[in-house]
């Protein structure tokens, strides 16, 4: 598996999947090189996800962030980069940090205007968008537009492991609405994927997401499952919790 989940030949992005997807982060960002401007991207990417997952090491997202900012030439790389700079605003907000929200419309709107229709890094900035929708905005629909435009832009690509994501959050938004047969088969598809790739890091919220849409005893099964990974990752991701527990109608999930 490569550093985004896909099928590949190298080593080095072999090493850092492996370890990214057992909530290794940092490790996996200290394999990549921090002077020239793809592994610079993908070290801020590694880091600014562990944010998102952990609720931890701010600062160095933010100062992996800057150092790809600053070596970034051509509008993908900058769009790429304003994409970063969105996820990690939208993280500080979703996590009570700090209201960074204005931040991320602005920084995703930015990579809006330099990522091209078409592009590879398009359908993960549409999947951002989404999120930021679903839930700083509050606004459903908006969100499902953009989930679906991710999920098409991510079966043009290949990428299997935004799939997992376009799935679930497809999934989740049909189950608000009372489409549990529908929600049930994206739930399945994201946890089939994550299984596959080995992306253990996410199975235990794509186990409690399906267990949401499962009836007795099959939900208790599911969720038991999701205990018993979240407890080997040492409490990652930090907002599962308060899913398990289980959570309340409505709540935001990364």
């Amino acid at each position: 598996m490569s550093g985004n989940g896909t099928t590949g030949d190298d080593p080095l992005q072999t090493a850092v999947w492996r370890l990214r997807s057992r909530a290794c982060w940092a490790d996996a960002a200290a394999l990549l090189p921090a002077d020239r401007p793809g592994p610079a991207l993908q070290r801020a990417g590694l880091l600014v996800e562990r944010c998102l997952y952990t609720e931890r090491g701010w600062q160095d997202a933010e100062d992996a962030l800057r150092t790809a900012e600053a070596l970034a030439h051509g509008d993908e790389e900058r769009g790429a980069a304003a994409c970063e700079r969105g996820q990690l605003a939208y993280a500080a907000t979703l996590h009570g940090v700090r209201d960074r929200a204005d931040e991320a419309r602005a920084a995703l709107g930015r990579a809006a205007a330099l990522i091209p229709p078409g592009a590879a890094g398009r359908p993960l900035l549409d999947f951002r968008r989404g999120l930021l929708a679903e839930n700083l905005t509050r606004s459903p629909q908006a969100a499902r537009a953009a989930y679906r435009r991710a999920h098409a832009g991510a079966t043009a690509h290949g990428d299997p492991l935004l799939l997992s994501f376009t799935w679930r959050h497809l999934a989740g938004l049909a189950l608000r609405e009372g489409e549990v047969a529908e929600a049930r088969h994206g739930f399945t598809e994201s946890l089939r994927i994550r299984e596959e790739l080995g992306y253990l890091v996410g199975t235990a919220p794509a186990l409690a997401s399906l267990a949401d849409a499962e009836s007795e005893p099959e939900a208790s099964r599911l969720r038991e499952e999701a205990r018993r990974l979240f407890r080997l990752l040492g409490g990652v991701p930090t907002w599962l919790a308060h899913h398990l527990t289980p959570p309340a109608p409505g709540a935001a999930t990364a």
